[in-house]
């Protein structure tokens, strides 16, 4: 077939490379500038040819064997997603891909403590990509969202109670849930009743907010919690507790203080 109609069979399709014997240099370029992609076909092509073919699809990267720094940083900069097609990726490449998302975790090969933390900081669910995230990234994770919680197959308690203390539904998460667990949880979130009050006896709840809300340094929110909570109430059939009475005899000068105000906003 003529040079001149090969060329034009590349204009309209330029995967047509890959049936042509021995192309010419000109017909390779052609090929590359009209679909990056075609680098695929062609055999041996010059670093002209590898630049010009990330230059129009960054994902050609993936059929260059050895490629320089330069187009390494040219296909991750259009696109985390190409970080996948990079063999031994530097720490440097890594942390750029991990900017644009922290998902491209997942084409990491045992990151670091450091990487971990980067790409759950940049999106808090790219945990599911780390097989055995560290704790400090899980508790990471989890101070962002509760929900990062839903990832991590074996979390730490410590991991558990953070993502307790900012969501109460987080519990929802928790498999291996037992009374000990339960008791940790009501310290630190009272809301979580919502979810097990039919786990625990009124006699254990009492206890648990006897010792939460003596403590001088409760948080305020756990206060403003339990007196709002509709579950813990004198007329609750579930939980009848006095609840500012309750916090006149064991509550800490902090959650008396606290409680006073609370009933004054409800006049």
């Amino acid at each position: 077939m003529e040079e001149s109609k090969l060329i034009e069979m590349i204009k309209n399709n330029p995967n047509a490379i890959k049936y042509i014997n021995n192309p010419t240099d000109e017909m390779k370029i052609l090929a590359i500038q009209k679909n990056g992609l075609a680098l695929e076909y062609i055999d041996n092509p010059t670093r002209e040819m590898q630049e010009l073919a990330i230059e129009n699809n960054a994902q050609a990267i993936q059929f260059i064997n050895n490629p320089t720094e330069k187009m390494m940083i040219k296909a991750i900069n259009d696109g985390w997603i190409n970080l996948e097609y990079i063999k031994n990726p530097t720490d440097k490449l890594i942390k750029l891909a991990i900017n644009q998302a922290g998902w491209a975790i997942q084409y990491v090969h045992n990151p670091s403590e450091e990487l971990q933390l980067l790409a759950v900081g940049k999106n808090y669910d790219s945990i599911k990509f780390i097989k055995e995230p560290c704790e400090s990234v899980q508790e990471a994770a989890v101070q962002i969202s509760y929900d990062a919680l839903r990832y991590v197959n074996s979390p730490t308690h410590n991991t558990e109670l953070i993502a307790i203390k900012n969501d109460e539904k987080a519990i929802t998460f928790i498999n291996d849930l037992d009374k000990h667990k339960i008791l940790e949880f009501l310290k630190v979130n009272i809301l979580v009743i919502k979810y097990i009050v039919k786990d625990i006896s009124q006699d254990e709840l009492e206890h648990v907010l006897e010792e939460t809300l003596a403590d001088e340094n409760v948080e305020e929110k756990y206060v403003r919690d339990f007196l709002n909570c509709s579950i813990i109430d004198k007329n609750s059939p579930i939980m009848p507790i006095d609840k500012i009475m309750f916090i006149y005899k064991y509550g800490s000068k902090k959650a008396k203080k606290i409680a006073v105000d609370e009933k004054l906003k409800m006049i």
